[in-house]
């Protein structure tokens, strides 16, 4: 599944080269989409792409979007690899946990103007796990969870200064060799975009989780907050810088923090690369998470 998977991305990077290249040429320029009705397409009837909207992404950073993909288009979000490492020294132990992640994807589809669906499939996850107070090591590999996500634009997506989102999503437990908790989950993310002064970009994202409790049965609520700032630095070429928390209602749970930041290019219209990292600044956090992925649309 892991080849078939890498050949389709392939061929829709392809695809969408040649679309870049060709599908827009006689095009009159950019056109006003707040004076456009698009209510009337849907997955059926897609939006001509004279009335597209400039692509957004829900990556790199941990801060979602809230533009939807155009009714009955599609768009593959994907790692080509993240990594991360975390070392915990606390109350006298000495364990280092390092993963890879291989190309997890987020695959969406336009289902209205203002509504997509999303799945996100964790491909194959490798975690190594050395505890050198024990002297054991561990490892684990395989396919990991399914989460699926709808998204729907309350306002801001084909026009203004501000546009707003709300996503629920649930995960499916579908993960090999205990790389999850066996546990259906879900939530509520709620994105905002708002336009800033000279080019920059804000994204604030509060989000709450409903997730399993540690070690016992039952659940509890996590909830996340996240505040980014963005920038095109010279011509597709842009920049982000994000601080993320999530502080869990259950005993005894320190909260996470981390500093990201990151870079995006894009190639066309429809392609856009990025690359970044993400720094833990509690011991609770992941110490480094650096990542290298690509967006592509169609």
């Amino acid at each position: 599944m892991r080849t078939s998977l890498i050949v389709f991305a392939c061929s829709a990077v392809v695809s969408s080269v040649q679309a870049a290249d060709g599908s827009e040429t006689g095009s009159a320029g950019p056109v006003d989409l707040s004076t456009i009705d698009k209510s009337g397409y849907h997955l059926f009837n897609p939006t001509p792409r004279e009335y597209m909207r400039e692509m957004s992404t829900d990556r790199p950073d941990k801060t979602e979007s809230p533009y939807t993909v155009d009714a009955g288009h599609f768009q593959i979000e994907m790692d080509f690899f993240t990594f991360t490492r975390d070392r915990d020294t606390s109350g006298g132990a000495d364990t280092r946990v390092e993963s890879w992640a291989v190309a997890p994807i987020n695959f969406k589809i336009g289902l209205l103007n203002s509504v997509d669906l999303q799945t996100v499939i964790e491909t194959y996850n490798f975690v190594e796990t050395d505890d050198r107070v024990a002297g054991t090591k561990t490892r684990q590999s395989g396919f990991g969870d399914l989460t699926s996500r709808l998204k729907v634009n309350l306002w801001g997506n084909d026009g203004g200064s501000t546009a707003l989102a709300m996503m629920p999503y649930v995960k499916a437990p579908t993960n090999q060799d205990q790389l999850g908790n066996n546990s259906v989950e879900g939530g509520l993310i709620l994105p905002l975009g708002v336009e800033l002064p000279a080019g920059f970009g804000l994204g604030i994202m509060p989000q709450i989780d409903i997730v399993r409790n540690d070690g016992r049965s039952g659940h509890h609520a996590e909830i996340v907050n996240t505040l980014t700032v963005g920038r095109t630095l010279i011509g597709e070429l842009g920049m982000y810088v994000e601080f993320f928390s999530a502080v869990s209602t259950e005993d005894d749970s320190p909260w996470v923090g981390t500093f990201d930041m990151g870079f995006t290019y894009g190639l066309t219209p429809d392609i856009q690369l990025d690359a970044g990292v993400n720094i833990g600044v509690t011991d609770s956090a992941d110490d480094i998470n650096p990542f290298f992925g690509i967006s592509m649309r169609f």
